[in-house]
């Protein structure tokens, strides 16, 4: 398997198995970013409040880009390829424009979170930036080994991750200012309405969302592929954001270092992150690879790799303000992913509309008609984006992703 494969992968190439493909999922989960969406919500909402909409948040995030998931066994084409079948090559292209530069951020986001537990662990605030640089070029190195040196990593470092996970959690169970804390004594996210924090737990887990089909594709079958994704993104989730919860009202901060700090755990906290920040960039390295790589067939897999690796491991070097704003990063990739969600759902899902590979990659097949825009997907998913915003004051999720769904189907219907 090549280190960022864009064209189909063969029936007789799907061979990872479900539990990799687990694996794959759950060390994307198992990170510093999924404690701090707990963090986020902190300051807004008493613990049962949290929890319960961590759950649901978790649930349904997850579902989306499972019920996707089959897609990649069936056709074996990258997500980025796959959006072609529904927004045209020139509205797949503005996704992969999207991905690319939003990865970049994911990649920052989780240096600085890296960089910021360790100086914390070790006392020494100057070895962040060498932290950060370490981290993010290990994590570039591992991705141009391909699929299956990925593979090999998260066999050893998300078992590593669990047990520290666990560590974690007994740690935390045992402090006394567990249990007392009241709600409105955090940082984070404002106080608001339930569905307004739901948006953000629903955000986080859809970011996920156009990976549905790059990993599960070299899975054979659909369904265990499904539910491997399921699980691997719920699981983690489930676990790990109500630990950033408490740990910031322990803490009385949502600054990742001082969150660990606060659980006592030493060096075994940095450790966590310090695995958890390589498993995660796995992924965002190698989405971003494609996503490139559609725009700009022509570069090697290698460049590809590198060169997002290293700009995004430089950008985590410039500002902690990353992690300032974490939650509004969440609502806005909310906004643009969950109608795309949507749409691809309409699409594969709902409407079940038949698509042939060869014509995802045709320049002159029907993707590319009408300047490469699929009307019915391009309206859909401006439809969705705009109530999501409209609908802030109430909850965005699933009033967008309901717009989305019914504007495709009916515009895609009239055109069978």
């Amino acid at each position: 398997m090549q280190a960022a494969q864009l064209g189909p992968v063969a029936p007789h190439e799907r061979t990872q198995s479900a539990f990799d493909l687990f694996l794959i999922f759950a060390g994307a989960n198992i990170v510093a970013t999924t404690l701090q969406v707990g963090a986020t919500l902190a300051g807004g909402y008493a613990a049962n409040t949290s929890l319960a909409l961590i759950a649901s948040g978790t649930v349904f995030g997850s579902l989306l880009v499972a019920a996707l998931a089959p897609v990649g066994p069936r056709l074996g084409v990258p997500s980025i390829v796959a959006a072609r079948a529904v927004l045209g090559l020139r509205g797949a292209a503005a996704v992969a424009l999207l991905l690319y530069v939003t990865n970049f951020a994911w990649i920052a986001i989780n240096n600085v979170i890296a960089a910021s537990v360790a100086a914390q662990a070790f006392g020494h605030a100057a070895s962040a930036r060498a932290w950060s640089v370490a981290l993010g070029v290990l994590a570039t190195a591992i991705v141009a080994g391909g699929p299956r040196a990925v593979g090999l990593a998260d066999r050893v470092a998300v078992p590593v991750m669990v047990a520290v996970g666990v560590l974690l959690t007994v740690a935390l169970l045992r402090l006394p200012t567990w249990i007392p804390l009241a709600a409105g004594g955090g940082p984070g996210l404002a106080s608001g309405s339930l569905l307004r924090g739901l948006d953000v737990v629903v955000g986080y887990q859809v970011s996920w969302l156009l990976m549905f089909a790059d990993y599960s594709r070299y899975t054979a079958s659909a369904r265990k592929g499904a539910v491997a994704v399921f699980l691997g993104l719920a699981l983690m989730s489930v676990w790990f954001m109500p630990i950033g919860y408490f740990a910031a009202r322990v803490a009385g901060s949502n600054d990742p270092g001082m969150m660990i700090a606060a659980a006592r755990i030493g060096a075994w906290g940095a450790l966590l992150v310090a695995l958890a920040t390589l498993t995660t960039n796995f992924v965002n390295i190698y989405l971003s690879s494609l996503a490139w790589k559609s725009l700009v067939p022509r570069t090697s897999d290698q460049a590809a790799v590198w060169s997002i690796g290293l700009v995004g491991t430089a950008l985590g070097l410039l500002s902690n303000a990353w992690l300032d704003r974490y939650a509004e990063f969440m609502l806005a990739l909310g906004s643009v992913l969950v109608p795309a969600g949507g749409v691809l759902l309409a699409h594969y899902v709902v409407l079940d509309i038949p698509t042939r590979v060869d014509d995802l990659y045709a320049r002159g097949g029907p993707y590319a008609r009408h300047g490469g825009i699929r009307v019915a997907g391009v309206v859909a998913w401006a439809a969705g984006s705009l109530t999501y915003h409209a609908a802030g004051a109430v909850g965005s999720t699933l009033p967008a992703l309901v717009v989305a769904i019914g504007v495709y189907a009916a515009l895609a219907w009239r055109r069978r």
